[in-house]
């Protein structure tokens, strides 16, 4: 499966960015505590997904339905912190660790990882929903060689796999828009001269 599962990895598309994260030895779950982490997984999906594309919503469009929209976000903003912090205070967050992954496994580094062969437990905190962590289970693999250790997942049901595969896509296609807009006033810049 190493090969394999490192191959479907590199093939995607993955979401790259320091998460506050924690992958730790565990035993592989079985039948029942995986449908119940599969459950928990596609409700993150569903809420992260909802409260990013919201946040992204908002800055486009400039009418007076817009403005009481964003007002609105910016309250559910706060009271979504204020339940962060009661649920999970910065304290008991995990550091943020560099983390690239998707929906066939996980690159981050290997300091501390569980040795390759020993199954593993990944969760992710997302800044949009912190006291709500992706639980991923899955296999330390042999990966990349730079310091760094790969987790292929092992269990995720197809709804999560596909949550994880569309919330990438919208990470990096808003990544890209991004990246596009800031090089705009450059090239503008550069024309005037």
């Amino acid at each position: 499966m190493s090969d394999e599962g490192w191959k479907a990895f590199s093939d995607r598309v993955a979401w790259d960015a320091a998460f506050h994260a924690t992958c730790e030895a565990a035993s592989r779950p079985d039948a029942a505590a995986l449908a119940l982490i599969n459950d928990r997984n596609a409700s993150v999906l569903v809420a992260v997904s909802a409260l990013m594309e919201r946040r992204a919503d908002s800055a486009e469009d400039d009418s007076p339905l817009s403005h009481e929209v964003a007002r609105l976000d910016a309250k559910l903003n706060v009271l979504m912190e204020i339940v962060n912090r009661l649920l999970l205070p910065q304290s008991g967050l995990p550091p943020r660790i560099p983390l690239r992954f998707n929906a066939a496994g996980a690159v981050l580094p290997w300091a501390g990882l569980p040795p390759v062969g020993q199954s593993v437990m990944l969760n992710i905190h997302f800044d949009t929903c912190q006291a709500l962590p992706l639980e991923l289970p899955g296999m330390r693999l042999a990966g990349p060689t730079d310091g760094k250790g790969f987790v292929g997942f092992e269990g995720l049901s197809e709804a999560v796999r596909d949550g994880i595969e569309r919330l990438v896509f919208r990470q990096h296609r808003r990544q890209v828009a991004e990246a596009r807009a800031q090089a705009r006033p450059m090239e503008g810049g550069s024309e005037a001269m």
